[in-house]
């Protein structure tokens, strides 16, 4: 009995150390994650002060936005052979070296070409770093846990704006928009460092660990990359997430500029301000993370936690931003709109869970690497759309309304198409088989 006991105390305690290192490692990855959303946010950050230095137009600008999110798309393409033919160790660090110094030219000798190129480039490398981010964290947690592990991931986002956004803007503001753009690269030097010391591949890569656990995955053979693509429960996913990111570029891209020319607040104000939306979203990521992943353990359907509860909360926020543009009291649309992009942001950790559910463990990076690619273009729609509206509207404020109304109205149908549509438990049996 004695000996029994002891047997028990050491395998709970040899489980208990596997999920310290399993959230130790995905806080890693989040980390990185923190520094691939402030790369994103510094564009709209440093906006003003940068656009009145090179004499850019709304339109202009918004086209580099979209340009970035363009050679975003295409390099999520390229998320599957980078696992195949390197470690998730050396393509992250890789691609890390790469965001940190492809901003430093602009830095150097601004100008139109520069910063098009820059930011094309950062998009390029950020391009298949997010399914290789989600793969790396998957790989330490089961498909029943991955909600909770995907929505830090997605919260990187919220933490990044609530942490590095008011400190952007306050060095922006004081030192100049280049002072901002040096700090990232910094930052990505640390995380480097970090990454080169602490990391370690998971038990649930799907590529044959030296020593599996009694909770690692079978072998499982592959499936033709067809089945998955285009199953209802994949294409359905794709629309509504197209939406719902070109939300969220608007918001890195442009939320500062309407802030400060829409419903004229300072550019520190503006700046600091990004963290509203962000706790929202930060708040409500972590609550449905935690939530569904119970409630799947619960014996909960995977379309009813990751379909159907994700949907509702887009379809709350295309009524709260096709109402925007009837709400003139500035702090009321600051708080209207934070609550939409926080109920659609639960969208990305819910159907992220689901979509790696639906392919074998060795084909979730390429997998990933499609849907996030395909999502991305909703990166390259949304900035510039925004920036031709705002031109050709009556006033700043109106532009920018009428753009979230139009994301509004669009996410709603799209949550529509998904509720019809996907169901995650009949495709992954109708792929896997």
């Amino acid at each position: 009995m004695i000996v029994e006991q002891t047997g028990d105390s050491v395998v709970a305690q040899a489980r208990t150390d596997s999920r310290r290192r399993a959230w130790a490692m995905t806080g890693l990855v989040v980390f990185l994650y923190i520094i691939n959303y402030a790369d994103k946010a510094i564009l709209g950050i440093i906006a003003q002060p940068m656009t009145r230095e090179l004499g850019l137009s709304s339109t202009q600008f918004g086209m580099i936005g979209s340009l970035f999110f363009l050679t975003f798309t295409i390099g999520g393409f390229f998320a599957g052979p980078l696992n195949k033919y390197l470690t998730l160790r050396w393509a992250l660090l890789i691609l890390a070296a790469v965001w940190s110094v492809v901003m430093l030219p602009f830095v150097i000798s601004a100008s139109l070409l520069t910063l098009l190129v820059g930011r094309m480039l950062l998009g390029l490398a950020e391009g298949p770093s997010s399914a290789l981010m989600h793969t790396a964290a998957y790989a330490w947690h089961p498909a029943s846990k991955r909600g909770l592990p995907g929505a830090f991931l997605m919260a990187a986002g919220s933490i990044a704006k609530i942490l590095f956004a008011p400190i952007l803007a306050v060095v922006t503001a004081n030192y100049g928009w280049r002072t901002a753009v040096v700090m990232l690269t910094v930052l990505g030097v640390a995380w480097m460092a970090c990454w080169l010391i602490g990391w370690t591949e998971g038990p649930y890569a799907g590529k044959s660990p030296k020593n599996p656990t009694a909770d690692a995955v079978d072998a499982e053979a592959s499936v033709p990359w067809r089945k998955i693509f285009m199953s209802r429960t994949f294409l359905s996913c794709c629309a509504l997430t197209i939406v719902v990111y070109g939300l969220t570029t608007v918001v890195l891209t442009w939320l500062p500029s309407y802030f400060e020319r829409g419903l004229g607040y300072s550019a520190v104000q503006s700046g600091s301000m990004l963290a509203i939306p962000a706790i929202v979203a930060l708040t409500l990521l972590l609550t449905s993370g935690s939530v569904t992943d119970q409630l799947i353990g619960r014996g909960a359907s995977s379309r009813t936690v990751r379909m159907i509860v994700p949907s509702i909360g887009v379809l709350v926020c295309g009524a709260i931003l096709a109402a925007l543009p009837l709400i003139d009291i500035p702090i009321v649309a600051v708080i209207a709109l934070s609550i939409g992009y926080g109920m659609a942001s639960i969208t990305f950790p819910l159907m992220n869970a689901a979509i790696s559910e639906l392919c074998p463990p060795q084909q979730t990076a390429g997998t990933m690497g499609v849907f996030l690619a395909v999502m991305a273009i909703g990166g390259l729609i949304a900035p510039y759309a925004t920036g031709v509206i705002v031109d050709h509207a009556a006033t700043p404020a109106a532009g920018y309304s009428q753009a979230f109304q139009l994301i509004g109205v669009l996410a709603a149908v799209a949550a529509v198409v998904v509720l019809v549509f996907a169901n995650p438990d009949r495709d992954r049996r109708s792929i896997r088989g």
